[in-house]
């Protein structure tokens, strides 16, 4: 889609949702911050979160289903394995991870996400890297391993677990996106979405009923308000303007609105969470957008 054939307002409502959804998205790693300072685990707290977001979905996914055909059960399978991959185990393992490092390491690490995606495509289908695609990696990974490199000197080997777990949630979900192709083109992204979120909000109830006595769903009242925070705006919110910001403008012109992510992170981590703000965050995080935006771009063709 070319910016330059949109009708001003649509581009402007695009960029303008865009850059919500991104904000929006970015604040889900400061709730949970917030909430682990009263005591509250990752199962627990992503509990709370999918229990108050699944609600949510469920009507996405109802209202996306009118009309259409049932689903079959490949499909099923599939919403299940995409439910589980993308949304399940890659918030857990975020959570998991963001009680260990910090919101702006968790944000920049998560934004190598199409660097995965593109590798995962060289292993399961021999798709080619270009230079310029090697390149962007290249520096992205090296703010990332910079920060990284700070961070666990006054952290030590929890920051390294954290790390780990944040990547691997990062990989998970990029699983999720080289396996959605199929399941998108037949029944839509706002299906696709309702549905597998809906699994994973079931599986991380189930989890919590497995893994910890009833009496650990008692918090405190401020958990409560921020999972209610984290499922609205956080999660099925930005879901929302996303998607209707990709309708506008395209997936490309979105993804790139979405460099603003790491930064709104780092702003509301230095305002909320009194994380500092160190020449070695502010290298890495410009290492990181930077080699996005080499990653992403195209190259100019002369005319």
């Amino acid at each position: 889609m070319n910016p330059a054939h949109l009708p001003p307002k649509a581009l402007a409502t695009g960029l303008i949702l865009a850059t919500l959804g991104a904000i929006a998205f970015s604040g889900k790693a400061i709730i949970v911050k917030l909430a682990y300072r009263h005591g509250v685990d990752a199962v627990t707290l992503i509990m709370y979160r999918m229990l108050f977001a699944l609600p949510i979905f469920a009507v996405m996914a109802w209202w996306a289903s009118r009309g259409k055909s049932p689903l079959t059960r490949h499909d099923g399978w599939g919403v299940l394995g995409l439910g589980f991959t993308g949304y399940y185990l890659a918030s857990f393992l975020d959570f998991a991870g963001l009680a260990y490092i910090s919101a702006s390491l968790e944000r920049l690490i998560l934004y190598l996400n199409p660097t995965l995606v593109l590798l995962l495509g060289l292993v399961l289908y021999k798709r080619h890297i270009s230079r310029r695609q090697a390149l962007g990696m290249a520096i992205s990974y090296c703010g990332v391993m910079l920060v990284f490199g700070h961070e666990i000197k006054l952290e030590g080997a929890d920051a390294a677990l954290g790390a780990v777990l944040v990547f691997l949630s990062a990989v998970s979900y990029a699983v999720y996106l080289s396996f959605s192709g199929e399941l998108v083109q037949r029944l839509g992204s706002l299906r696709l979405v309702g549905l597998a979120t809906s699994v994973a909000c079931v599986l991380c109830i189930a989890q919590f009923v497995v893994l910890r006595p009833l009496s650990a769903a008692l918090v405190a009242p401020e958990v409560i308000w921020l999972s209610v925070l984290n499922a609205t705006l956080c999660t099925a919110a930005p879901v929302l303007m996303v998607m209707m910001a990709v309708e506008r403008i395209g997936a490309g012109m979105a993804a790139q609105t979405g460099m603003v992510g790491p930064m709104s992170t780092i702003l509301m981590g230095v305002l909320l969470l009194d994380e500092p703000f160190t020449a070695w965050v502010a290298a890495g995080t410009v290492l990181v957008v930077a080699g996005i935006f080499v990653f992403t771009s195209r190259p100019r063709q002369l005319a």
